[in-house]
C-alpha cells in the first residue's frame, strides 16, 4: 500500500507540472498523464481556451494519446491521474475507454462527477467500472486552482 501510495504521488506531480503549463497559457490548471507498465503514455492539460474546444479537456488529451500509443480504444492496464476530479464528460469518456483505474488530486465541487455533483463513475448500469483514488497531493491541486482564480479575478478587476 505504501508502495502503491508514493507511486500515486509520483505520477501526481508530473500531472501537476502539466497544470502549472496550463497557467501559463491562462488555461484552468489542471493536468493529466496516463501511465502504462510505469511509462507515460499520454499527457494532457487543458486548452479549452486556446484551442476554442469545450472539449479540450486535460483528461481527453491525455486518453487520446495513450490510445494513439497502445492503437487501441481500449485502455486496458492504464491509470490515469488528473489533478482534479473528472467533469461528467471526461467521467463517460473514461468509462468509454475501459479504463482500470483513476486516480485523482482535489475535488470540483462545480463539475465533479465522482459524486460532488453527479456520481457517473459509480453509475449503476455501465458494464465498466472503474477504481478510483481520490485526494492525491490534493492540497497542491487545490492550492494551484485557487491561486489562478484568485489571479483571474484580481486580473479582471473584482
Amino acid at each position: 500500500m505504501v508502495l502503491q501510495q508514493k507511486l500515486d504521488e509520483k505520477w501526481m506531480g508530473e500531472a501537476l507540472k502539466l497544470a502549472e503549463e496550463a497557467v501559463k497559457l491562462e488555461e484552468v490548471p489542471v493536468g493529466a498523464i496516463a501511465v502504462w507498465q510505469d511509462q507515460i503514455i499520454g499527457t494532457g492539460f487543458n486548452h479549452k481556451e486556446t484551442w476554442q474546444d469545450p472539449t479540450a479537456h486535460a483528461e481527453l488529451i491525455a486518453l487520446k494519446e495513450a490510445a494513439v500509443y497502445l492503437k487501441n480504444w481500449r485502455l486496458l492496464d492504464v491509470t490515469l491521474y488528473c489533478t482534479l476530479e473528472p467533469c461528467p464528460m471526461c467521467a463517460g469518456a473514461m468509462i468509454q475507454a475501459r479504463l482500470p483505474r483513476l486516480v485523482y488530486g482535489a475535488k470540483d465541487i462545480r463539475f465533479g462527477a465522482d459524486g460532488s455533483i453527479v456520481d457517473v463513475i459509480n453509475a449503476e448500469g455501465f458494464n465498466h467500472k472503474i477504481s478510483v483514488t481520490e485526494g492525491v497531493l490534493e492540497q497542491e491541486a487545490a492550492d494551484l486552482l485557487q491561486q489562478f482564480f484568485r489571479l483571474l479575478r484580481e486580473k479582471k478587476g473584482r
